[in-house]
């Protein structure tokens, strides 16, 4: 009786202790990354168009003509990227659907097969194919998963995708923008916010990672910084070669 009280006992601590990361990132990880473009890209536009000695107008509008731009793109990219990947997938259900109208028993074996590949036994393998396959929709859920890798339930959505790259990129890319706008004249402002950002954007991918936050957040600056000062220094050169 002890032995099945202790036994029973760290039955419940492994499962209060073991959890896991969200190996996907879940919405956390596409709306940092969203954000983390439009800050490198928009700052590393502005900090190339200010290299180049132009008036302070011209950054802002570079600035926002950056952001509008690349946020439309994000959009747009996203949109028909995922809805080829869901058109696709809708494809394949359709074909393993249609097997399992024509082909039923077919479609069994070859799920009782699959169990039988991961070590079930024969005999259980071909009843547990049979139970699953008296439900059509369970049928076809389950296939998907064991063929396709797919959760028919639960495709991503073309809108969602759109709309969220969308929002992510123009909050990221209006970093640098922000301090022209509340009235700063010069550059350096946009360039340690935009830095700034860079680093919690950073910290913040440190949720989804192995790494720590301060290291994740100082290589996004460093990253981000670096592409600034590249595309300031040829904006300078172009600058003074056109001028």
């Amino acid at each position: 009786m002890a032995i099945i009280e202790t036994e029973a006992a760290l039955h419940e601590a492994h499962r209060d202790n073991h959890t896991h990361r969200d190996v996907n990132g879940g919405w956390l990880r596409p709306a940092v990354f969203g954000a983390m473009d439009g800050l490198v890209s928009n700052l590393a536009l502005m900090t190339g168009v200010a290299g180049g000695a132009v008036s302070q107008h011209a950054i802002v509008l570079s600035g926002l003509a950056g952001l509008a731009a690349g946020a439309f793109s994000m959009a747009a990219g996203e949109y028909t990227s995922v809805a080829s990947q869901r058109e696709l997938v809708e494809a394949e259900l359709d074909v393993e659907r249609r097997e399992l109208t024509k082909h039923p028993k077919d479609e069994e074996a070859e799920l009782a097969a699959l169990y039988e590949a991961r070590g079930v036994e024969p005999k259980l393998a071909r009843e547990v194919a049979r139970q699953l396959s008296r439900d059509p929709e369970q049928a076809l859920e389950i296939h998907a998963r064991e063929e396709l890798g797919i959760d028919p339930g639960d495709l991503p959505s073309p809108i969602v995708a759109a709309v969220s790259s969308f929002g992510s990129f123009a909050l990221g890319a209006l970093l640098p923008v922000l301090p022209y706008l509340l009235g700063a004249s010069t550059l350096w402002p946009a360039v340690l916010l935009a830095l700034a950002g860079l680093f919690l954007c950073g910290a913040v991918v440190a949720k989804v990672t192995a790494r720590t936050w301060w290291f994740s957040g100082l290589r996004q600056l460093a990253l981000g910084g670096a592409a600034a000062g590249v595309t300031y220094a040829l904006g300078t050169l172009f600058g003074t070669a056109v001028g």
